[in-house]
């Protein structure tokens, strides 16, 4: 694919709605340290979905929904700049560290994914990793990402999805879903997520279904990654 010259830095960031942004107290610092001491595992056990997902990223402007702590930052080349849409504040002095020293230049936006305060097609990739499953409006976090990438442009996923119908794991998601929800602040175990991905009027979608390598949270193992091209 030809890309112009992105020169991410001269993006032009729009008002930020603080109100998306969040601190849940006890919560969110039981996220911000579950996270990052789990990063290592959590990469094990996603290693091979997003090997796939996130392969060719050459850097330029890259949107991360959901950046976190910056477990995905080993797919960044060294000179990109990343827009990282992380409303948990508690997330953000740990992202900071790791961009600077993995030579990635970070732009934090301070919201929710629903409103990207980033100008239409304006950037290369927009990446996702266990992010579709906790946001409110999954439809328009999708569109979001399809606006704000340029014709071209991918949108990169590894997202855990809901069971098929009538398994007992699926029943299992249904079950767990209102204490799951609020340890892991609105994660929802039984998302149908490609459903999501699929009416978002991408050109183009790739979803590749496989369950997480040994992962401790069996309610979750389902899972998918993908490519969405605009």
């Amino acid at each position: 694919m030809n890309r112009p010259d992105p020169r991410p830095a001269d993006l032009h960031v729009g008002p930020v709605r603080e109100e998306l942004s969040f601190d849940h107290g006890g919560v969110s610092r039981f996220n911000a340290w579950f996270f990052t001491a789990f990063a290592g595992y959590i990469n094990y056990a996603a290693r091979a979905h997003k090997g796939c997902a996130f392969d060719g990223i050459t850097g330029g402007a890259v949107v991360e929904l959901g950046a976190g702590t910056g477990a995905n930052l080993g797919y960044l080349p060294a000179g990109t700049h990343l827009y990282a849409v992380e409303p948990s504040t508690q997330m953000h002095e740990r992202l900071r560290r790791r961009c600077q020293a993995a030579g990635v230049q970070l732009t934090i936006l301070s919201t929710g994914a629903e409103e990207i305060p980033l100008p239409d097609a304006s950037v290369d990739e927009v990446i996702s990793s266990l992010v579709l499953c906790t946001v409110a409006d999954p439809d328009r976090v999708v569109a979001e990402a399809r606006r704000v990438l340029r014709p071209g442009g991918r949108f990169r996923f590894v997202e855990h999805v809901a069971a098929p119908q009538r398994s007992v794991r699926a029943g299992v998601q249904q079950a767990i879903r209102r204490p799951w929800g609020w340890l892991f602040e609105g994660c929802d175990p039984h998302r149908h997520t490609r459903d999501i991905i699929e009416r978002a009027g991408f050109s183009s979608v790739r979803w590749e279904p496989r369950k997480f390598r040994r992962s401790l949270f069996w309610p979750v193992n389902t899972a998918a990654w993908g490519i969405a091209e605009r």
